[in-house]
């Protein structure tokens, strides 16, 4: 299982600095909806010049014009790529495309998305489904449950991850319960007071419970 930190909602030098002090600590470093909205393709080029080791994810939720969405956000640096479940078919097959084309990898934000809808768009084997809770939700995510009823609904789909307030003692139990690729945390590392600590903290508990 891979640990992808998450940095939305402060300032493009607090992130390029954030960044720069997760590098090689973190597998995946995601550039959030918000940093992709106020600062655009200009984020995509700075957080990459801070990231050698890191893989940079770039959260742009694309939901039309995926071929062009998936093309500037690939060519300005970034690795994986988001796009809506929501979107078309269309759109989707366009961005994975695109993806496959550019050798990297389209990640499908399953936001609200009907178990329906999941079928349907469950073609793309080297896509990576992400069960996604809204952060506008009062309730808390399940993520064990969530992702061992998604496993069983949808056997064929073999890239999972899960975002969604996750902390370190579900980190712990999706590391044991062993279905995810990636694990997604946000502002239990990129808000603490001491991210390099928190993310080796949440890295530990990965390895750990690989093992």
């Amino acid at each position: 299982m891979k640990l992808q930190t998450a940095i939305d909602r402060v300032s493009l030098e607090d992130a390029a600095r954030l960044a720069k002090q997760l590098d090689g600590k973190t597998d995946i470093l995601e550039m959030g909806t918000s940093l992709v909205k106020d600062y655009g393709n200009e984020a995509i080029r700075r957080l990459r010049g801070e990231l050698s080791q890191t893989n940079l994810l770039v959260d742009s939720k694309t939901i039309d014009e995926g071929a062009y969405e998936f093309n500037q956000a690939f060519h300005h640096g970034g690795d994986i790529v988001t796009v809506m479940g929501a979107a078309s078919h269309a759109t989707l097959q366009a961005c994975y495309e695109v993806a496959q084309k550019e050798n990297k990898t389209m990640m499908i934000d399953l936001l609200e998305v009907s178990d329906e809808k999941i079928a349907a768009i469950s073609d793309f084997p080297e896509a990576i489904y992400a069960l996604h809770h809204s952060i506008d939700r009062e309730d808390k995510l399940d993520a064990v449950g969530s992702v061992a009823d998604f496993h069983q609904k949808f056997p064929t789909i073999k890239r999972l991850a899960v975002a969604g307030g996750i902390d370190l003692p579900q980190v712990k139990k999706l590391a044991a319960q062993d279905l995810l690729e990636v694990v997604i945390v946000g502002s239990k590392i990129a808000k603490a007071a001491d991210p390099v600590a928190a993310v080796k903290e949440f890295m530990e508990a990965i390895h750990n419970g690989n093992n």
